[in-house]
């Protein structure tokens, strides 16, 4: 059957269903995603000793080869996975990834950075027609102690609280430039390995700091300041400060300047962030999501297109978060298979996950839910499994010009890995 007719007949039967597959395309076109630069160089960066370990509990393992090292690296290394994925990007950036050079005066430390230090990046967003998402990087420096919003030295506090205020006015530099919202979100790995004694110090401490970062003067409709949870990291595994419990806490104390952000590898491995998602809109009118995959214990694991992945996407669908309430981010880094490999495929079922929630027929499932006709809805959502997704896929990403079967992008990507990336030593 040719992909014409194919998609022919699979619009037919969701119409069927009450489902509009032109309308779903096109609502999907215009959802921005934002890809995360930091899975192509292993989280390294470019503000400090490329051999020095991690820290805060970020770990990559594997040693693919192709790491990018340079800025002009990671940007052709993005390029190429732009090319393959199909639907609205941003980028989203660490701090860590300011680009040094001449022109700017040379290196600075993190509590020095100035938009100046990013304007390599603005141009590369420009020429592509991309959005910047930000983020501070409160890990891997010689300033952990290992602490850092939350240290009970004033000097490191210092020195981290006005590295957050540099990446607030960093921030308001690319949604001027770039004409989109950027998001910033505040996420740091402090906590300790073992039992402590004082669980309430560092968290009134790690208050006034974020407090006195989001002082820093800016545009609430250009700049969405986050606050990120996690449940653990590598060498926190007894406490960590910004648990779930704060973030969330601060996020509701302070809506008026900073949203909520759910990493869906965040949490204890029998919690879901779909079921968070309608439960945090029904009080904060945006939130932003990280999306991830968590195995076992660990998160950051490639986005596969999965039942959790799936029902992040129908809950964002289902409570209208496609209309700028949802701000959609990957979040991963693995360095043991090809990074643009991960980047494709994880940007790419996010994008399937989003169009499959699209594609069902949500007002009369929740008909049948408010109806108690529960037999009946549980039909409809079986019958919604073996649906012809795939022609619609196919469609979508031919309206996008990328290919639709993994086989085609991934030759892109076999040549790119032949002619450049084992290149790199």
């Amino acid at each position: 059957m040719s992909d014409f007719l194919a998609y022919a007949n699979a619009r037919a039967q969701y119409a069927s269903l009450g489902v509009d597959t032109d309308a779903a395309i096109r609502t999907l076109a215009g959802v921005p995603v934002a890809l995360h630069c930091w899975q192509g160089d292993d989280v390294r960066g470019f503000d400090g000793d490329p051999a020095a370990p991690l820290t805060g509990g970020i770990q990559t393992t594997g040693n693919f080869p192709g790491r990018a090292r340079t800025p002009e690296e990671l940007m052709a290394d993005i390029d190429l996975a732009l090319r393959l994925c199909p639907g609205t990007k941003k980028i989203n950036l660490h701090a860590s990834y300011a680009v040094f050079d001449e022109t700017n005066g040379g290196w600075v430390d993190r509590d020095k950075l100035e938009p100046k230090h990013f304007a390599k990046w603005v141009e590369f967003c420009k020429a592509r027609g991309l959005g910047c998402d930000f983020n501070p990087t409160f890990f891997s420096h010689p300033k952990c102690d290992p602490l850092t919003l939350s240290s009970p030295n004033p000097e490191t506090r210092r020195f981290w609280i006005e590295h957050g205020k540099a990446c607030i006015r960093i921030s308001n530099y690319l949604a001027e430039e770039l004409g989109q919202p950027c998001v910033m979100n505040i996420w740091t790995g402090d906590g300790l390995k073992d039992i402590p004694a004082d669980r309430m110090g560092p968290r009134r401490r790690y208050r006034e700091a974020i407090d006195e970062i989001l002082s820093e003067p800016y545009d609430f409709n250009l700049v969405k300041p986050c606050v990120e949870s996690k449940v653990f990291g590598i060498g926190v595994e007894a406490y960590t400060v910004g648990s779930a419990e704060f973030a969330l806490s601060y996020a509701a104390m302070h809506s008026d300047k900073c949203i909520p952000l759910l990493d869906n590898g965040h949490y204890h491995p029998t919690e879901v962030v779909s079921d968070k998602i309608p439960a945090l809109l029904a009080f904060f009118p945006e939130i932003a999501l990280h999306i991830t995959r968590g195995v076992r214990w660990d998160s950051d694991h490639v986005v596969l297109f999965d039942d959790e992945t799936k029902e992040i996407a129908k809950e964002i669908v289902r409570c209208g978060g496609l209309d700028g309430h949802v701000h959609i981010a990957l979040d991963y880094f693995d360095a043991s298979i090809n990074r643009i490999f991960a980047w494709v495929t994880g940007f790419r079922n996010v994008q399937k996950a989003l169009l499959f929630a699209l594609l069902q027929p949500t007002a009369h499932m929740q008909a049948l839910q408010d109806a108690g006709r529960f037999t009946e809805l549980m039909l409809c959502a079986e019958q919604m499994k073996t649906m012809p997704f795939s022609a619609v896929w196919a469609q979508y990403c031919a309206a996008q010009g990328v290919p639709a079967e993994d086989g085609a992008w991934f030759a892109a990507i076999e040549a790119y890995e032949r002619g450049v990336l084992v290149k790199r030593v």
